[in-house]
């Protein structure tokens, strides 16, 4: 067995340690740094409702009073890269009354990135009310914001009157968080 000079060995050894970075930031395929995956590469804004394409349907309609119905609701990214964090602002208008469908119960939503072109989803299910009953909503309108947003979009509501749990003001149906569109 041959031995190698003892400067071999040591140039060797710096520089396999100075590969290894404990800093917890790694290696472009250029050899640059990159910043750690704990923090954001690139600062991305709110997706912005005049920038988003909002395809309501096709609908898993409630066909009778008391049946649950789901409406799908697409979104399509037609600006540059942004985020989705929380839920969508969702309200029904009809007859003169106007009421925010609430926050589906689950778990904090996940940030979405949305790139360009991407698509993301949420759900709005219902309840179908009876029409002319006291506590229904006979709705005619829906109105979509994103997060932190005033300005919404509208859209015919035509799955029937919408029933409340104890009037038209609240209404047995809620709204899911943003999720990648195909999931």
């Amino acid at each position: 067995m041959r031995a190698l000079p003892i400067a071999v060995v040591a140039t060797a050894a710096a520089l396999t340690l100075t590969a290894c970075d404990s800093g917890g930031s790694s290696s472009d395929s250029a050899g640059g740094k990159k910043k750690a995956s704990t923090a954001s590469s690139a600062a991305s804004t709110a997706c912005k409702i005049d920038q988003i394409g909002i395809q309501v349907g096709p609908a898993n309609a409630a066909p009778a009073a008391g049946d649950t119905g789901n409406v799908p609701v697409t979104l399509t990214n037609k600006g540059a890269e942004c985020t989705l964090q929380g839920f969508p602002a969702v309200k029904v208008q009809g007859g003169g009354t106007s009421t925010d469908v609430p926050e589906e119960k689950s778990a904090t939503p996940p940030k979405q990135t949305l790139a360009a072109s991407g698509t993301a989803s949420f759900t709005i299910t219902y309840v179908r009310g009876t029409a002319g009953d006291g506590k229904s909503l006979a709705a005619t309108t829906l109105k979509i914001g994103l997060p932190g947003a005033a300005t919404t979009q509208s859209f015919k509501w035509s799955y029937g009157p919408l029933a409340g749990k104890t009037g038209p003001n609240d209404p047995n149906a809620s709204v899911s968080s943003f999720q990648p569109a195909g999931d």
